[in-house]
């Protein structure tokens, strides 16, 4: 064996790659893109996002993207407004490229259950969110449409309630647990002749807004937007008569524009669970103005909906109106909503 020499190295023994482009240094430096063009993402499909660009404007076209590699880690949803470049023709066969991700206004986020730690972003930048719930078959669930309340909420978007099928039962019953809520409610029903009754009102609502429906599967959600877009052609179906749980007939997100340019509806995926792990309870608080100043006498850590929770001696003392009691029991029923099982 050859002794290793003892001789000291210097610079002229610096190994130089016969490919200088392969030692090129790596910099953190990204192109800018300045020439990116905005546009909103429509829906998301396998890798691939349907985005709007040049938005109202005289060119406005629907490009086919996908994400750079630079953002591969970013998550991109329905509702995002993206920077795009590469063929933004919108021609047949075209892909370009996003780039960036605009900060978003908004976020509504769910999870799996209330133990997961893991968000996943529903839609972005709507400022409603409405919660789609039938009268009858299936037959409507509190916790459910709490649970999408909580969310709302949290998330800083005005929440209403829309109660369809409402030519099978008299909603009333159900409405009732929620007077005492600042909550728009909505009411739709069947007509003989197949129309539904109350569509007008529901579209005024929607009228101006960035909104995302949400319900569970066979509530009618896809029938009312079919009802406020008449080419959207989302498919509609039935109820299992054995579980009595509607079947799942859209498979994934969709930003629909309104008829005359006037707002948008995004359309989602019936869901079975809406985990709250995410929610804070003085998160929720905020949404009660009335109540929340009371909560600077409470025990740190209180979860209001405990014997030493400052909120009842603030209502009994008539600080939150009238109805502080009633307003009171419904943020209770909100804030135990997050910790029991969706039903």
């Amino acid at each position: 064996m050859t002794p290793r020499s003892t001789r000291r190295l210097d610079e002229s023994d610096v190994r130089i790659r016969p490919n200088p482009r392969g030692s090129r240094p790596r910099t953190k430096d990204r192109p800018r893109h300045e020439d990116a063009v905005t546009g909103r993402v429509l829906t998301v499909d396998r890798g691939r996002y349907t985005t709007l660009v040049d938005e109202d404007g005289p060119t406005e076209r629907v490009v086919v993207a996908m994400r750079a590699r630079e953002i591969q880690r970013t998550g991109i949803v329905v509702g995002d407004r993206v920077g795009v470049v590469g063929d933004v023709s919108g021609t047949t066969d075209a892909l370009a490229r996003i780039v960036r991700v605009q900060p978003r206004a908004t976020v509504l986020r769910r999870t799996a259950d209330d133990s997961d730690p893991v968000e996943r972003v529903v839609v972005a930048n709507a400022d409603q969110l409405v919660v789609v719930t039938s009268v009858a078959d299936p037959a409507p669930r509190h916790r459910m449409v709490d649970r999408a309340l909580v969310a709302a909420y949290d998330a800083g978007i005005t929440p209403l309630l829309c109660l369809t099928k409402a030519d099978l039962a008299d909603p009333a019953p159900f409405l009732a647990a929620y007077r005492d809520l600042d909550l728009t409610t909505l009411v739709t029903r069947r007509r003989p002749d197949g129309s539904i009754d109350g569509v007008e009102d529901v579209r005024a609502r929607l009228t101006g807004h960035e909104t995302v429906l949400l319900g569970h599967s066979g509530v009618g959600k896809s029938t009312l937007v079919n009802a406020l877009v008449p080419d959207a052609d989302r498919a509609t179906g039935s109820v299992n008569a054995v579980t009595g749980r509607g079947r799942h007939t859209s498979s994934s997100a969709v930003a629909l524009r309104l008829p005359g340019r006037s707002g948008w509806v995004t359309d989602t995926p019936g869901i079975r669970s809406f985990g709250l792990a995410h929610v804070q309870p003085q998160h929720l608080l905020r949404a009660f103005e009335d109540l929340e100043p009371g909560s600077a006498g409470c025990p740190r850590g209180c979860s209001h909906d405990e014997p030493d929770c400052a909120l009842d001696a603030w209502v009994e003392a008539g600080n939150a109106g009238p109805h502080g009691r009633a307003r009171l029991d419904s943020l209770r029923r909100l804030l135990r909503s997050r910790t029991e099982a969706d039903g």
